[in-house]
């Protein structure tokens, strides 16, 4: 599976959804109370050292360019990691997931905000269904600061998508993660002290699955997209909310309703087509690494 064709990049992104929702699966099964800013530290921690022996992708003399943008994007990253876990851990795994999904909406919006994009029609019915798709999934009897913390998390997924083009275009991937988790640790670790729960074993595990999982996603999205034009292969990024179905439906007897399913088309659907049309209009050109790079950080 070296990513080099569409049909080995799409089995890659279908692996890698599903190891993103076993990351949730870690996180899900925190106890009830469990401390989350010990967790979302350990998490920064373990992603870092999983990335140090990639340190030689880090260009060393130029370590710190683009300090604040990397500072502002590893804050809103970890505000992403907290709303996460408070989402997942009070919401069925399928909801939760399905609420994820409005970042790709949230980034057309801020996209023309913040660099003047102009919206196809096409795009313009993406975001409105996706809006309604949410309420349906949600309605509003049952909007609460879980649903609030799920859309919290998709927006500061959002807004660090966004922000990737901001970034210097030498830097590497790994270099940006390394950043990303580097900055980070000094206000995890104080949120944690703050927070001053006794060090619990069971979270170093979840935080240790969980990173390595979120890892794996990275690195297989990263593959599938290096040989790949994304317009080819990205739909098959939505086969994560099939995954969580039906993770949730054997693995926690969380049965998803017509509300949910019907809700989930609209926030999908419009996605997918446009992907669909984006494949029809771009052949394939081979390698596309800025494409890679920006799904692989906007996760």
């Amino acid at each position: 599976m070296s990513g080099k064709t569409v049909n080995s990049a799409i089995l890659l992104l279908v692996i890698g959804n599903a190891m993103a929702l076993i990351s949730d699966v870690f996180i899900k099964l925190l106890e009830p109370g469990a401390p989350v800013f010990q967790f979302a530290f350990l998490r920064c921690v373990i992603t870092l050292a999983l990335l140090l022996p990639l340190a030689g992708q880090l260009d060393k003399r130029n370590l710190f360019a683009g300090f604040r943008i990397h500072a502002v994007r590893a804050h809103i990253h970890l505000v992403g990691i907290l709303c996460m876990v408070v989402a997942l851990g009070n919401l069925p795994l399928a909801t939760a997931n399905a609420m994820f999904y409005a970042a790709p909406i949230l980034v057309m919006v801020l996209s023309v905000f913040v660099f003047r994009e102009r919206l196809t029609p096409l795009s313009v019915v993406a975001v409105f269904s996706g809006f309604v798709g949410i309420l349906v999934i949600l309605r509003p009897l049952e909007f609460n600061w879980a649903v609030i913390a799920a859309l919290g998390s998709a927006l500061a997924l959002a807004i660090n998508a966004v922000m990737v083009r901001t970034l210097p275009k030498q830097q590497t991937t790994v270099h940006k993660l390394f950043l990303n988790y580097l900055l980070v640790l000094p206000a995890a670790g104080a949120l944690a002290w703050w927070e001053g729960a006794a060090w619990d074993t069971g979270i170093l595990i979840s935080a240790l699955g969980s990173a390595l999982f979120i890892l794996g996603y990275n690195i297989t999205v990263l593959l599938a997209y290096q040989q790949v034009d994304a317009n080819q292969v990205t739909s098959a990024e939505y086969t994560g909310l099939i995954w969580a179905v039906g993770i949730g439906w054997v693995g926690f007897g969380e049965v998803p309703d017509l509300w949910f399913l019907a809700g989930s088309l609209m926030i999908v659907v419009p996605l997918i087509l446009i992907g669909l049309r984006h494949r029809r209009r771009e052949p394939a050109r081979g390698f596309n690494g800025g494409k890679a790079r920006y799904a692989s950080e906007s996760v």
